[in-house]
């Protein structure tokens, strides 16, 4: 197998102080991985050991564990996962638990048998109760049901946490974890019945616009509230949390702030240039009523957002329309 490695040239002491480390994100060319390849190429002395899904299925246990054998990565991030929105999670239910709880469990133990010295997984704030107290606090895990538009993705991200959190326990590896709010950013899906509900948005107001349309109907009643943090936020904290000696098993990573879906659909509206009326069909699921995390034991340790919703979506929809136009558009 290919080594794939490679040493950032930056300023400063970074991550990996005067020596080099080897660093293993999963999933880079997703959302989520690519914002850390990026962040992570301003550390100095970080060698990047990346593989595509071609050259390492994260589902098959024994290739996983002979990847890890042979590069020995002294820190991971798990950024991998099956993901999409409401409809994609209530029709692939079985795919969604099988998929993200076989490759977590598959990237834990290896890193833990192969000598990883630190490993960050990422999981989502969907983890929570569906009727959890707002803001929700890291304690209110496992306290009630959960969402059941997407439980099943949400029992794998609890299943990873729980993981970390036991081997940490049991053997002594500084293995913990993050849940951040909804993600949005520079290569999202914005598949037209998969993807989550602002790459959803956006391109169906920039169609729109297109197609000069004079009406968008949105999905729900447009009252549930939603908390969006940018990719490159969510990047910049996990750069932070490695750093941190002891931090918690598991910590919220939001902005602190929520929306309505219906002022979210108006900003992604105004952003987009769309001139039409915005209709609601009231028969689609609105999901959890609200979801908002309580950032507090983050903010506790120094690390806050930057990025405002309304920069955030406005820099995002130019990326889409980049990819539109370079024929690199996740759909």
């Amino acid at each position: 197998m290919s080594w794939r490695a490679r040493v950032i040239p930056t300023r400063g002491a970074g991550i990996a102080g005067n020596l080099s480390m080897k660093l293993f994100i999963s999933g880079h060319h997703g959302m989520v991985g690519s914002a850390l390849v990026r962040r992570f190429q301003r550390e100095a002395g970080v060698a990047l050991v990346l593989r595509t899904r071609r050259e390492l299925d994260l589902e098959n246990q024994g290739a996983v564990a002979a990847f890890f054998a042979a590069e020995k990565p002294d820190m991971v991030i798990i950024a991998a996962a099956k993901v999409g929105g409401i409809h994609a999670n209530q029709t692939y239910p079985a795919e969604f638990l099988l998929s993200n709880l076989v490759l977590a469990a598959n990237t834990i133990d290896a890193a833990y048998r192969s000598g990883t010295k630190r490993l960050l997984f990422l999981g989502s704030s969907c983890i929570y109760p569906k009727h959890a107290p707002q803001p929700m606090t890291e304690d209110c895990l496992l306290t009630s049901g959960l969402e059941s538009t997407n439980e099943a993705y949400a029992i794998a991200k609890i299943a990873g946490l729980k993981l970390c959190q036991y081997y940490r326990k049991q053997y002594g590896v500084m293995f913990h974890s993050a849940m951040p709010t909804n993600l949005y950013g520079p290569g999202d899906n914005y598949h037209a019945t998969n993807s989550h509900v602002l790459p959803a948005l956006i391109r169906r107001f920039d169609e729109a616009r297109v197609a000069g349309l004079a009406e968008v109907v949105a999905w729900g009643s447009g009252s549930p509230r939603r908390e969006f943090l940018h990719v490159d936020d969510l990047a910049d904290a996990c750069a932070f949390l490695v750093q941190q000696e002891n931090p918690p098993d598991w910590i919220n990573v939001g902005t602190g702030v929520d929306v309505t879906v219906r002022e979210l659909t108006e900003t992604v509206a105004t952003v987009t240039g769309f001139q039409g009326r915005i209709g609601w069909d009231g028969s689609k699921p609105d999901g959890t009523p609200r979801k908002l995390l309580d950032v507090s034991k983050l903010s506790g340790l120094g690390w806050r957002a930057r990025i405002s919703l309304q920069a955030g979506v406005a820099q995002t929809y130019a990326s889409f329309l980049a990819e539109k136009a370079a024929g690199i558009l996740r759909t």
